[in-house]
Protein backbone atom coordinates (compact mmCIF):
# COMPACT_ATOMS: atom_id res chain seq x y z
CA UNK A 1 0.00 0.00 0.00
CA UNK A 2 1.52 3.39 -0.83
CA UNK A 3 0.67 5.60 1.98
CA UNK A 4 0.67 9.53 1.39
CA UNK A 5 1.15 11.31 4.67
CA UNK A 6 -0.45 14.48 5.33
CA UNK A 7 -0.13 17.19 8.26
CA UNK A 8 -1.03 20.70 8.79
CA UNK A 9 1.22 24.41 8.86
CA UNK A 10 1.01 24.37 12.57
CA UNK A 11 3.90 21.35 12.68
CA UNK A 12 6.24 23.92 11.61
CA UNK A 13 8.48 21.39 9.40
CA UNK A 14 11.56 22.22 7.64
CA UNK A 15 11.49 23.07 3.80
CA UNK A 16 14.09 19.77 3.85
CA UNK A 17 11.87 17.91 6.43
CA UNK A 18 8.77 18.01 3.90
CA UNK A 19 10.69 17.38 0.75
CA UNK A 20 13.05 14.38 2.32
CA UNK A 21 9.90 12.69 3.69
CA UNK A 22 7.15 13.64 1.25
CA UNK A 23 5.23 15.17 3.31
CA UNK A 24 2.04 17.27 2.10
CA UNK A 25 0.86 20.29 4.08
CA UNK A 26 -2.33 21.74 4.73
CA UNK A 27 -1.88 25.33 5.38
CA UNK A 28 -3.82 27.01 8.35
CA UNK A 29 -4.54 30.80 8.15
CA UNK A 30 -4.19 33.61 10.38
CA UNK A 31 -6.25 37.30 9.93
CA UNK A 32 -5.18 40.50 10.36
CA UNK A 33 -6.70 44.06 9.52
CA UNK A 34 -9.02 42.30 7.26
CA UNK A 35 -6.53 40.22 5.48
CA UNK A 36 -5.99 36.71 5.03
CA UNK A 37 -2.95 35.08 4.90
CA UNK A 38 -2.31 31.27 4.39
CA UNK A 39 0.30 30.08 7.16
CA UNK A 40 3.73 29.57 5.53
CA UNK A 41 3.13 30.18 2.56
CA UNK A 42 1.59 33.66 2.12
CA UNK A 43 3.13 34.98 5.93
CA UNK A 44 6.40 33.51 7.69
CA UNK A 45 6.92 33.83 11.49
CA UNK A 46 9.22 36.70 11.64
CA UNK A 47 7.22 38.90 9.01
CA UNK A 48 3.75 37.67 11.05
CA UNK A 49 5.48 39.16 14.32
CA UNK A 50 6.37 41.93 13.04
CA UNK A 51 3.27 43.06 11.49
CA UNK A 52 1.20 42.20 15.00
CA UNK A 53 3.37 44.78 16.82
CA UNK A 54 1.72 47.89 14.05
CA UNK A 55 -1.71 46.74 14.53
CA UNK A 56 -4.16 47.28 17.83
CA UNK A 57 -6.67 44.31 17.34
CA UNK A 58 -5.29 40.80 17.76
CA UNK A 59 -4.87 38.06 14.70
CA UNK A 60 -7.49 35.29 14.54
CA UNK A 61 -6.59 32.02 13.09
CA UNK A 62 -8.82 29.65 11.03
CA UNK A 63 -8.60 26.17 9.80
CA UNK A 64 -8.42 24.78 6.10
CA UNK A 65 -11.05 24.93 4.50
CA UNK A 66 -12.99 21.86 3.26
CA UNK A 67 -12.20 22.72 -0.30
CA UNK A 68 -8.87 22.96 0.48
CA UNK A 69 -8.39 19.94 2.07
CA UNK A 70 -10.92 17.64 -0.61
CA UNK A 71 -8.30 19.72 -3.32
CA UNK A 72 -5.64 17.80 -1.72
CA UNK A 73 -6.92 14.54 -0.97
CA UNK A 74 -8.39 14.30 -4.29
CA UNK A 75 -4.97 15.21 -5.87
CA UNK A 76 -3.48 12.76 -3.55
CA UNK A 77 -5.87 10.08 -5.05
CA UNK A 78 -4.31 10.00 -8.15
CA UNK A 79 -0.86 8.54 -6.73
CA UNK A 80 -1.65 6.51 -3.36
CA UNK A 81 -3.99 4.34 -1.79
CA UNK A 82 -4.25 5.89 1.39
CA UNK A 83 -3.75 8.86 3.69
CA UNK A 84 -2.37 9.36 6.90
CA UNK A 85 -3.20 13.17 7.95
CA UNK A 86 -2.27 14.75 11.59
CA UNK A 87 -3.22 17.82 12.87
CA UNK A 88 -3.18 19.99 16.06
CA UNK A 89 -5.01 19.55 18.69
CA UNK A 90 -8.99 19.33 18.70
CA UNK A 91 -9.06 20.84 21.78
CA UNK A 92 -7.83 24.22 20.48
CA UNK A 93 -8.95 24.15 16.53
CA UNK A 94 -11.10 22.59 14.18
CA UNK A 95 -8.73 21.74 11.50
CA UNK A 96 -8.60 17.34 12.67
CA UNK A 97 -12.48 17.43 12.83
CA UNK A 98 -12.58 19.19 9.26
CA UNK A 99 -10.45 16.52 8.23
CA UNK A 100 -12.35 13.69 9.56
CA UNK A 101 -15.81 14.88 8.01
CA UNK A 102 -13.86 15.36 4.42
CA UNK A 103 -12.60 11.97 5.27
CA UNK A 104 -15.64 10.38 4.92
CA UNK A 105 -16.88 11.84 1.58
CA UNK A 106 -13.68 10.54 -0.11
CA UNK A 107 -14.87 7.12 -2.13
CA UNK A 108 -11.33 7.53 -4.15
CA UNK A 109 -8.76 6.71 -1.39
CA UNK A 110 -8.78 5.58 2.60
CA UNK A 111 -8.10 8.62 4.47
CA UNK A 112 -7.00 8.01 8.39
CA UNK A 113 -7.15 11.74 10.02
CA UNK A 114 -4.80 11.93 13.48
CA UNK A 115 -5.65 14.20 16.22
CA UNK A 116 -1.98 14.48 17.56
CA UNK A 117 -3.61 16.27 20.92
CA UNK A 118 -0.57 18.70 20.96
CA UNK A 119 1.07 21.45 18.29
CA UNK A 120 4.08 22.41 16.13
CA UNK A 121 7.44 20.35 17.29
CA UNK A 122 5.58 17.96 18.89
CA UNK A 123 2.97 17.22 16.04
CA UNK A 124 5.69 17.40 13.71
CA UNK A 125 7.10 13.86 15.33
CA UNK A 126 4.27 12.01 13.91
CA UNK A 127 4.12 13.30 10.96
CA UNK A 128 7.67 12.50 10.51
CA UNK A 129 7.92 9.16 12.01
CA UNK A 130 4.72 8.24 9.63
CA UNK A 131 6.46 9.52 6.59
CA UNK A 132 9.51 7.58 7.48
CA UNK A 133 7.77 4.22 7.98
CA UNK A 134 5.22 4.32 5.05
CA UNK A 135 8.50 4.92 2.93
CA UNK A 136 9.93 2.10 4.66
CA UNK A 137 7.04 0.01 3.46
CA UNK A 138 5.05 0.00 6.95
CA UNK A 139 1.26 -0.33 7.10
CA UNK A 140 -1.50 1.94 8.18
CA UNK A 141 -1.91 -0.07 11.52
CA UNK A 142 1.97 -0.36 12.10
CA UNK A 143 2.06 3.29 12.10
CA UNK A 144 -0.58 3.93 14.15
CA UNK A 145 0.65 1.42 16.43
CA UNK A 146 4.18 3.29 16.82
CA UNK A 147 1.49 6.37 17.09
CA UNK A 148 0.54 4.47 20.45
CA UNK A 149 3.60 3.80 21.45
CA UNK A 150 5.07 7.64 21.25
CA UNK A 151 2.35 9.16 23.34
CA UNK A 152 3.71 7.53 25.82
CA UNK A 153 7.27 9.40 26.17
CA UNK A 154 6.05 12.65 24.38
CA UNK A 155 6.39 15.55 26.63
CA UNK A 156 5.48 19.94 25.65
CA UNK A 157 6.10 22.35 27.76
CA UNK A 158 6.11 26.14 27.33
CA UNK A 159 5.68 29.60 28.38
CA UNK A 160 4.22 32.93 27.31
CA UNK A 161 5.14 36.91 28.10
CA UNK A 162 1.48 37.95 28.14
CA UNK A 163 -1.16 35.06 28.62
CA UNK A 164 -4.08 37.66 27.17
CA UNK A 165 -3.47 36.44 24.17
CA UNK A 166 -4.54 32.76 25.01
CA UNK A 167 -7.47 34.33 27.04
CA UNK A 168 -8.63 36.34 24.37
CA UNK A 169 -8.28 33.39 21.99
CA UNK A 170 -10.39 31.08 24.22
CA UNK A 171 -7.54 28.75 24.55
CA UNK A 172 -6.82 29.36 28.36
CA UNK A 173 -9.14 30.18 31.63
CA UNK A 174 -9.59 33.68 32.30
CA UNK A 175 -8.53 32.69 36.04
CA UNK A 176 -5.34 31.64 34.98
CA UNK A 177 -4.56 34.96 33.44
CA UNK A 178 -5.76 36.77 35.91
CA UNK A 179 -3.17 34.82 38.55
CA UNK A 180 -0.31 35.67 35.95
CA UNK A 181 -1.10 39.34 36.33
CA UNK A 182 -1.92 39.27 39.88
CA UNK A 183 1.05 37.40 41.52
CA UNK A 184 3.38 38.18 38.39
CA UNK A 185 4.00 34.38 37.77
CA UNK A 186 5.28 32.42 34.72
CA UNK A 187 3.27 29.23 34.31
CA UNK A 188 4.48 26.66 33.02
CA UNK A 189 1.87 25.13 30.41
CA UNK A 190 0.82 22.03 28.33
CA UNK A 191 -1.53 20.03 27.30
CA UNK A 192 -3.76 18.08 28.57
CA UNK A 193 -7.01 16.14 27.56
CA UNK A 194 -6.74 18.12 24.16
CA UNK A 195 -6.55 21.53 25.92
CA UNK A 196 -4.13 24.26 26.75
CA UNK A 197 -3.65 24.61 30.84
CA UNK A 198 -1.46 25.41 33.45
CA UNK A 199 0.83 22.99 34.46
CA UNK A 200 2.77 24.36 37.23
CA UNK A 201 3.21 28.00 38.37
CA UNK A 202 6.15 29.36 38.46
CA UNK A 203 7.59 32.97 39.93
CA UNK A 204 10.28 34.10 37.02
CA UNK A 205 11.30 32.75 33.21
CA UNK A 206 14.44 31.02 34.58
CA UNK A 207 12.93 29.33 37.43
CA UNK A 208 9.79 28.56 34.40
CA UNK A 209 13.07 27.13 32.14
CA UNK A 210 14.49 25.11 34.59
CA UNK A 211 11.62 23.04 35.52
CA UNK A 212 11.29 22.22 32.12
CA UNK A 213 15.00 20.73 31.89
CA UNK A 214 14.46 19.00 35.15
CA UNK A 215 11.14 17.33 33.69
CA UNK A 216 13.81 16.45 30.55
CA UNK A 217 16.06 15.34 32.26
CA UNK A 218 13.88 12.76 34.86
CA UNK A 219 13.17 11.20 31.39
CA UNK A 220 16.57 11.09 30.08
CA UNK A 221 17.21 9.12 33.58
CA UNK A 222 15.11 6.49 32.05
CA UNK A 223 17.88 5.56 29.83
CA UNK A 224 15.67 5.57 26.32
CA UNK A 225 17.35 7.79 23.41
CA UNK A 226 15.70 11.11 23.35
CA UNK A 227 14.88 13.74 20.97
CA UNK A 228 14.12 17.02 22.15
CA UNK A 229 13.21 20.28 20.08
CA UNK A 230 13.59 24.16 21.62
CA UNK A 231 10.80 26.11 20.47
CA UNK A 232 10.46 29.94 20.21
CA UNK A 233 8.13 33.16 19.19
CA UNK A 234 10.04 35.28 17.61
CA UNK A 235 13.12 34.50 20.45
CA UNK A 236 15.79 32.83 18.11
CA UNK A 237 18.35 34.40 20.25
CA UNK A 238 17.16 33.48 23.50
CA UNK A 239 16.49 29.90 22.13
CA UNK A 240 19.87 29.21 20.89
CA UNK A 241 21.15 30.39 23.89
CA UNK A 242 18.97 27.89 26.28
CA UNK A 243 19.62 24.97 23.67
CA UNK A 244 23.29 25.11 23.14
CA UNK A 245 23.29 25.15 27.54
CA UNK A 246 21.21 21.79 27.13
CA UNK A 247 23.58 20.18 24.62
CA UNK A 248 26.10 20.93 26.62
CA UNK A 249 24.33 19.86 29.88
CA UNK A 250 22.76 16.57 28.38
CA UNK A 251 25.16 15.18 25.22
CA UNK A 252 23.44 12.14 24.58
CA UNK A 253 20.53 13.95 23.52
CA UNK A 254 19.67 15.37 19.99
CA UNK A 255 18.50 19.12 20.28
CA UNK A 256 16.70 20.75 17.43
CA UNK A 257 15.39 24.47 17.19
CA UNK A 258 11.98 25.22 15.82
CA UNK A 259 9.40 28.01 16.45
CA UNK A 260 5.92 28.87 17.07
CA UNK A 261 4.73 30.13 13.74
CA UNK A 262 1.66 32.73 12.80
CA UNK A 263 -1.32 30.17 14.37
CA UNK A 264 0.16 29.16 17.37
CA UNK A 265 2.02 32.40 17.51
CA UNK A 266 -1.36 34.50 17.07
CA UNK A 267 -2.15 32.78 20.81
CA UNK A 268 1.10 32.55 22.32
CA UNK A 269 2.71 35.60 21.38
CA UNK A 270 5.95 37.04 20.96
CA UNK A 271 8.57 35.96 22.82
CA UNK A 272 6.90 32.36 24.17
CA UNK A 273 9.53 29.73 24.64
CA UNK A 274 8.71 25.81 25.00
CA UNK A 275 10.32 22.71 24.47
CA UNK A 276 9.03 19.05 23.71
CA UNK A 277 10.68 15.80 23.43
CA UNK A 278 10.04 11.60 22.82
CA UNK A 279 11.74 8.80 22.62
CA UNK A 280 13.81 8.66 19.27
CA UNK A 281 12.90 5.47 18.15
CA UNK A 282 14.40 5.74 14.30
CA UNK A 283 17.54 8.05 15.06
CA UNK A 284 15.83 10.32 12.10
CA UNK A 285 12.85 12.38 13.69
Amino acid sequence: MKIAVVTDSTAYLTKEQYEQYSIYKLPLSVIMTNEVYLEEVDIRSTDFFEKVRGIEALPTSSQPTTGQILSLFNELAKDYDAIISVHLSSGISGTYQNVVSVAGMMENIAVYPYDSELSCAAQGYYALEAARMAQAGASVEEIFQTFSEMRQTLKAYFLVDDLNHLVRGGRLSNGSAIIGSLLKIKPLLHFENKKIVVFEKIRTTKKALKRIEHLLAEDIAEGYPIVSTVIHGNAEAEALVWKEHLEATYPTVRFELSYFGPVIGTHLGEGSLGMTWVEDRSGSL
